[in-house]
């Protein structure tokens, strides 16, 4: 680990496979594996998964920014990394009924289920290829900055799998069933035009442009009420899923908890007073 000027700077964590940024209210979490095109280890999803947790509770965060180096966002787990070895009685198989399908769950669903419930505004600046389990952990974000060039890829079906990592609960919802069916059966490279045409990307921009728009959007959002923010990516997140009775009642107790707090206070104040508010974020 080499940690710099916590405040501000720059810290390598995970032998340098990923990169932490601290600017104001803004953290930047980076993938840092590019000769890999940022398949994503254990370590570093575990490591990341715990990351938005933090920047959850931490009330000095006020949004997020997901990012990479080099030619991939993330091309999915790195299945060339081995894996721990499991002790087993005598006779036991290799790898037994159920161990897949709860590496899955306490792994790749783990981090997506991370991204989606932070408490903070996470934006993806896309920088290179995202496949698989790259590609749903770009559209779990809040928003999607996709650089041009980059290509978007639902990769399983070229390895003879279904598509994991939350990505059949994400993608109808982005882009509705037909279309989802269609990136997940035959498992074409899409553009990012093309992936911002149906709604997986906010928008795409020249590759050098790409982190200066991620910053402008970040440093906006951390300007902003950061609890209606919280309440408002939970309640969106929730409307699929929920049925109307239910999610105007969430939505009434979200009110009524965000005007006990002083950002509503202070909108209010600022509303009648005819003057800009200056949100703190509680």
């Amino acid at each position: 680990m080499n940690t710099k000027n916590p405040q501000g700077a720059i810290t390598e964590v995970l032998g340098g496979d990923i990169l932490v940024a601290r600017n104001g209210g803004v953290l930047t979490l980076t993938l840092n594996r590019p000769d890999a095109h940022n398949a994503i280890t254990p370590d570093q999803r575990n490591f990341l998964a715990d990351e938005f947790a933090r920047a959850g509770e931490d009330l000095a965060v006020r949004a997020v920014i997901l990012t990479a180096v080099g030619k991939g966002f993330c091309t999915g787990a790195d299945l060339r990394v081995a894996q721990p070895d499991r002790v087993r009685p005598p006779g036991a198989p290799d790898r037994a009924i159920m161990e897949v399908a709860r590496g899955i769950s306490t792994g790749a669903q783990k981090l997506v289920a991370a991204i989606l419930d932070c408490e903070k505004p996470v934006i993806a600046a896309v920088n290179g290829t995202a496949a698989g389990m790259g590609v749903h952990l770009a559209v779990a974000c809040d928003l999607v900055i996709a650089a041009e060039g980059v290509r978007f890829i639902e990769v399983f079906v070229r390895r003879g799998l279904v598509p994991d990592a939350g990505g059949v609960y994400l993608l109808p919802r982005l882009i509705g069933p037909q279309k989802t069916k269609e990136l997940m059966f035959f498992g074409d490279d899409i553009g990012a035009s093309d992936a911002a045409a149906m709604g997986l990307v906010n928008r795409v921009v020249p590759p050098a442009e790409l982190m200066p728009v991620a910053r402008s959007w970040a440093e906006r959002l951390a300007t902003q009420p950061t609890k209606s923010l919280t309440m408002s990516k939970m309640l969106v997140n929730r409307s699929f899923e929920t049925s109307r009775q239910t999610l105007f009642e969430m939505e009434a107790w979200a009110q009524e908890i965000l005007m006990a707090g002083e950002d509503a206070t202070e909108g209010v104040n600022a509303f009648k007073e005819r003057r800009q508010p200056d949100w703190k974020g509680w």
